[in-house]
């Protein structure tokens, strides 16, 4: 779990209130200056922190000791050679990772034992894509608005939006489709998603990965651009050494040690190399223990010119407090001369709802593929279950209960109740297909809902969206497919094929099927590592309805009991044949060998299956699963 996001309250209202007690720690740490109505500078620390894992039983250190500082107004880029920790590093400092011994600060306070950032204050951008890529530019951006930004009123919405469009560039591609955008800039839209909030600290993970040089050169400026709005820091994660000269500091990884953090220019006389590119052999050739040796002893002089560097760079001075007629300062608690950054408030629960709800409604849209995937599942399902047995739709009302009186009509009757079992054996079989292509759209609904954009929900849900919101929109999304997939298999097979069933009662188990295995299916969504995982599951899933439930070929006892309670087909099967006809239900009963239930029993088993998988949905939407 992240290390502890704050959700309550309103971005600044703790340190609002806790400010004075933070200025006195600060200063005494000497990382303040001035008074309390004076200027609090803002510093990010790392003490002796360490980030350990388990591999055959041994601890491995991929954050070993790592002691940084970093000051305001800072642009500093986290290098080394690939797999040395870079991104780990970075993890740690948004939360996502925890340390496993150490401290990380932030103004002076522990983010381990006081909290961590409000989620509008940091913004994390991953390596991967954090757009949809079926909404425009302006779209995706709008979306982060809503999901990260409490506005007062549409003014104020647009206004924040076009701010962040042409703070980054993209004001003149608003209008474009996200999956038409050349990498740069899809790199500047995943920076723009994460200025919506205006945060205090801007952490990147090799977003300049894979571009050309002139577009890496772009968006390296760009971030020392947003490194200078207010007292932000921007924290760059890259295996690229160019463009060192725009970063305020560098900061070398080597086997999750740190090496060196210090300004570019000093680079090259540390390592004694001619140039920047020279510095990755040149750690090679000495051990990790060595160069971390070395940089404690000489990190001193290197850290005091970083940032006398620093100290000299013009800061931008806070509002200053109301003050009287005398020109004293008012006591004011809602001033906070802290406040580097006007981070935006986290918008309620519904707010996020209702955003999440419509973009994926817009989405589903968007998405040809999908709109002829579910009209064709809509339409052809019932087909194919009329289709099951066509020459015996005729006859399901033909039932026949003479009574026999001669040898010649005992055996006609016995025709009769033949005819009789093979019809009730057609409703049965008809039912079953029902049930069975139900579940199977109930797998098509659910399966890819949340592995297909975990990445995006991780980012999201990092960013202030919660993970109960989150879940619930997907569950009312979905919900209208059940609601209209039940409703159209059970009308048209009732309507065409005259089964003796009150429509009401097929069209409660149908649907209630329909959303059992959509909603265990989305559960496994939640819990899959892809999307391709949880489409293989839920396949295998819906295989084994058909052949467990007993109700075509029948089960050993043992066998029947101890499955029956998992398979959503039977419980659906079984609460429709209860409901049928007597005359047909007896006959079905003389068909098969598959034990009855009552109805409501039925309709409860699968009530507790929904329950059951949006459980599961929800610990597997809680759970972080970041990739990359």
């Amino acid at each position: 779990m992240f290390r502890g996001l704050s959700t309550g309250g309103t971005p600044g209202t703790r340190r609002r209130l806790e400010f004075r007690h933070w200025f006195d720690r600060a200063k005494n740490r000497g990382i303040a200056s001035g008074d309390e109505t004076g200027y609090f500078r803002a510093v990010l620390e790392l003490k002796e922190t360490f980030f350990t894992i388990q591999k055959d039983d041994e601890d491995v250190h991929l954050i070993d000791s790592a002691t940084l500082t970093v000051p305001s107004r800072h642009f500093m880029a986290i290098v080394g050679p690939s797999g040395c920790g870079k991104s780990t590093l970075l993890k740690l400092i948004a939360g996502i990772n925890v340390e496993s011994e150490g401290h990380i600060f932030w103004e002076g306070r522990d983010l381990s034992e006081e909290g961590d950032l409000e989620p509008s204050e940091i913004g994390y951008v991953p390596q991967f894509s954090i757009a949809y890529e079926n909404l425009t530019v302006e779209e995706n951006v709008e979306s982060s608005v809503r999901l990260r930004c409490k506005t007062h009123g549409r003014d104020e919405f647009y206004d924040l939006v076009d701010r962040v469009l042409e703070s980054t560039g993209l004001d003149p591609i608003r209008s474009r489709p996200v999956r038409v955008l050349s990498g740069g800039q899809k790199r500047r839209l995943s920076l723009a998603l994460e200025l919506v909030t205006d945060p205090v600290l801007l952490l990147c993970d090799e977003v300049t990965s894979g571009l050309d040089p002139k577009s890496e050169q772009e968006i390296v400026k760009l971030m020392y651009e947003l490194s200078r709005k207010q007292n932000r820091i921007v924290i760059n994660v890259t295996h690229s050494l160019a463009n060192l000269e725009l970063y305020d500091s560098v900061l070398v990884l080597h086997e999750g040690k740190i090496v060196y953090h210090g300004q570019p220019r000093a680079l090259d006389h540390y390592f004694g190399v001619d140039e920047a590119e020279d510095v990755y052999p040149r750690l090679a050739k000495r051990k990790s223990d060595d160069w971390q040796k070395s940089w404690n002893k000489h990190r001193s002089n290197y850290y005091d010119a970083m940032l006398s560097a620093a100290k000299a760079t013009p800061e931008p001075k806070p509002i200053a407090p109301a003050t009287d007629d005398d020109g004293n300062p008012i006591e004011d608690p809602d001033f906070d001369p802290a406040e580097f950054s006007t981070s935006a408030e986290t918008p309620g629960m519904f707010s996020q709802f209702f955003a999440l709800f419509f973009r994926r409604w817009k989405i589903f849209i968007r998405d040809g593929g999908q709109l002829i995937l579910q009209m064709a599942i809509l339409i052809g399902f019932p087909i194919l279950v009329i289709l099951f047995d066509l020459d015996g739709v005729d006859a399901l009302d033909r039932l026949s209960e003479t009574i026999p009186t001669t040898v010649e009509q005992y055996e006609n009757e016995k025709d009769a109740v033949t005819n009789n079992v093979k019809l009730a054996g057609l409703v049965s079989g008809l039912i079953m297909f029902q049930v069975i292509l139900l579940t199977l759209m109930g797998s098509n609904n659910g399966a890819r809902e949340i592995a297909g954009e975990r990445p995006i929900f991780e980012k999201e849900k990092l960013g202030g969206v919660r993970p109960l919101v989150y879940l619930a929109s997907k569950v009312a999304f979905l919900a209208v497919f059940v609601l209209v997939q039940s409703v159209w298999m059970a009308g048209f097979v009732w309507v065409i094929c005259k089964i003796p069933v009150s429509f009401v009662a097929m069209f409660t188990f149908l649907f209630l099927v329909n959303a059992a295995m959509t909603s265990i299916c989305l559960g496994i969504s939640s819990q899959a590592r892809t999307a391709d995982q949880a489409s293989l599951l839920s396949i295998y899933l819906v295989g084994f309805q058909l052949p467990l439930s007993g109700a075509v070929l029948a089960l050993p006892t043992l066998i029947g009991w101890l499955t029956r309670p998992f398979i959503s087909a039977y419980w659906s099967w079984a609460g429709v044949v209860d409901s049928l006809n007597s005359d047909y239900l007896r006959y079905v009963k003389d068909g098969t060998e598959t034990p009855f239930v009552a109805s409501w029993i039925c309709a409860a088993v699968l009530v507790a299956h929904i329950l059951f998988g949006l459980f599961i949905a929800y610990v597997g939407v809680k759970k972080p699963r970041w990739h990359g």
